[in-house]
């Protein structure tokens, strides 16, 4: 399974986005099971509407909630518990909260690799980015 990122689901779904053409491409030729949170599906849901993609939000909501495009993981009690210790642990990061959720689902998960835009993925440690950022 690949983990899916809020920086992914917004290239591949906002045509404006520069990464939108490597995302679209990446996806179209993906063979594996994606996986994402509620803490991203949260982040994706609410940035898309924030910046004016109401109908990209409610569109991949559905493909999400209805359509099983993605496992969705929610995260238990002791994974938020976790996600705050990286969150307070690694000061020398920019990590956003999710961010810090998203690492210790890939941990937990024993995940490999992640489609993400977001630099902070790198900074993970034993997971690939994919497609390669440039």
């Amino acid at each position: 399974m690949i983990f899916v990122d809020t920086s992914g689901w917004f290239a591949r779904l906002v045509p404006t986005d520069p990464n939108h053409t490597a995302a679209f491409e990446w996806t179209r030729q993906n063979q594996k099971r994606l996986v994402t949170t509620d803490y991203i599906i949260d982040e994706t849901l609410t940035l898309l509407r924030s910046r004016g993609h109401t109908a990209y939000a409610l569109s991949l909501g559905e493909q999400l909630f209805r359509h099983g495009i993605a496992d969705i993981h929610f995260l238990a009690e002791e994974e938020i518990l976790a996600a705050w210790e990286v969150f307070r642990d690694y000061r020398d990061k920019e990590w956003s909260f999710t961010d810090a959720t998203s690492k210790v689902v890939i941990e937990r998960l024993g995940l490999g690799q992640a489609f993400a835009f977001d630099r902070h993925f790198q900074q993970f440690g034993a997971v690939e980015v994919v497609p390669p950022l440039p």
